[in-house]
């Protein structure tokens, strides 16, 4: 049986390059892990998922506890079996959900208590239950229950909102199974005022967890708050440990946060936008749907790996199959995107052992900046 644990194989200024290992296989940092909500990525099956490069994905405690339930799961094998991904799995504890659900939840020491945004149903979700479900699921990484602060927060608010997922944290760490392989993450709160973030560092480590996340952060603060928050928090968690920013992000924000030290990220954004028409590309994003690309042979981005480029699918094609709303352009531009993300956290990995990472950020952000290509 593997047994959970972190190594850095290399470091470039604050940024590091390691290997998870899990009771499910390795994963090598910088990470990305494509978001599997209801135990699947959207519109592409998981052998597709790992030929993106993807080693870990992540599901939702609050969603597979409405639909179909983590008995459910578990009567069948769980997650893994389930959703046929034999990788590391990293499962939400629905800490989000307790600020994106705000009018559908009552939130109280013990807990929160959701009306399902299914069928109205109540259903109770304490430390205690949050940690069991996951269980359930068997989740290779399990994260504690917190509420995920809301921005805008008063720094009254935010202390009141942080200290209680302290509390909940070391609830989770008590009802925490421990078995070889498998891993109990902390989340960091506290907004955007650095000396409530410090505070919850400092009670996470206290309590200690096998890795560090840093929540509450992309939800609506501006992007240098982000950073900021970043350059006070991370040197306050161990160095041992994997850190983990939830809910990042943009490209160009995965990178920043390489830079100050973060290994492990996941979005929605790859594979959303893929649905919805957008390409991210070197050189910044591609909207397939705008007419310019209609007589276009070329692909997504020049030189780029991933099946869809490399497999001769031309932008005025990928535009037509928008255009005419079939199901194989979304299912495309999602391939592309999750191989952009796993792309660019490979890159990352190299340029950071290569002692480069600096000047690989120069070359990122000034491709970004020139905006993808004009039309033929």
């Amino acid at each position: 049986m593997r047994h959970f644990g972190f190594q850095v194989t290399a470091r470039d200024g604050a940024a590091r390059r390691g290997r998870l290992q899990t009771a499910h296989g390795p994963v090598d940092t910088p990470a990305f892990m494509p978001v599997g909500t209801a135990a699947t990525v959207k519109g592409i099956q998981p052998s597709q998922v790992a030929q993106t490069g993807a080693q870990m994905v992540l599901s939702n405690t609050y969603h597979l506890m409405l639909r179909p339930t983590a008995e459910t799961i578990d009567k069948l094998g769980g997650l893994h079996r389930f959703m046929r991904w034999p990788g590391p799995i990293l499962t939400d504890s629905g800490g989000f959900q307790v600020m994106s659900l705000a009018q559908l939840r009552k939130l109280d020491e013990g807990g929160v208590t959701f009306k399902s945004h299914v069928d109205g149903s109540e259903h109770r979700l304490t430390p205690e239950r949050a940690v069991q479900i996951q269980d359930l699921l068997d989740a290779t990484v399990t994260m504690v229950l917190d509420e995920c602060t809301p921005w805008p927060a008063t720094e009254a608010e935010a202390a009141q909102s942080m200290e209680l997922s302290m509390r909940w944290a070391a609830r989770c760490r008590e009802a925490f199974r421990v078995r070889p392989g498998y891993g109990l993450f902390g989340i960091v709160q506290g907004s955007v005022y650095p000396e409530l973030r410090a505070r919850s560092a400092a009670a996470l480590v206290e309590i200690g967890f096998d890795g560090y996340a840093v929540g509450g952060l992309a939800v609506g603060e501006p992007r240098e708050a982000m950073l900021r928050i970043l350059d006070e928090t991370v040197p306050r968690l161990p160095a041992d440990k994997p850190r983990y920013l939830m809910g990042v992000g943009k490209p160009g924000d995965i990178v920043e946060a390489v830079r100050r030290g973060i290994d492990m990220f996941d979005c929605v954004l790859p594979t959303r936008c893929g649905r919805t028409g957008l390409a991210f590309v070197r050189r910044g994003k591609v909207v397939i749907k705008n007419a310019r690309h209609r007589e276009d042979p070329r692909p997504l981005d020049e030189g780029c790996p991933c099946p869809v480029c490399a497999g001769g699918f031309a932008r005025g094609y990928l535009h037509h199959l928008f255009r005419s709303d079939e199901m194989l352009g979304p299912i495309l531009l999602t391939l592309h995107n999750l191989a952009h993300y796993q792309r660019l956290t490979a890159e990352l990995r190299q340029a950071i052992e290569a002692g480069r990472l600096e000047e690989y950020v120069a070359c990122f952000h000034a491709e970004q900046a020139k905006g993808d290509l004009p039309p033929l």
